[in-house]
């Protein structure tokens, strides 16, 4: 009987990237909850943007959030009225 490997499991590294670029040795835990908090935040709150992935980037004082989507319009306003947000 054949061992299943999960197909996004499998490319991790050599097709595709990770979801979340961050190193924590003593605060992983903290990071990890931010980043789930973070991930249903966007989700709730842009519900119908058809957002296919959230990227977070987390360095020593900064997090960098990288939203793809299929309607931008819906997620940064009209004219970017709410890129900074």
């Amino acid at each position: 009987m054949g061992r299943k490997v999960h197909p996004m499991g499998f490319r991790i590294g050599i097709i595709r990237d990770w979801q979340a670029r961050w190193y924590a040795d003593k605060h992983y835990a903290s990071f990890l909850h931010a980043d789930l908090k973070l991930r249903q935040a966007i989700q709730s709150k842009y519900s119908e943007a058809g957002i296919s992935l959230l990227e977070i980037d987390r360095q020593a004082n900064k997090v960098t959030v990288t939203i793809h989507t299929s309607r931008p319009g819906i997620v940064i306003g009209r004219g970017g009225q709410r890129v900074d947000e």
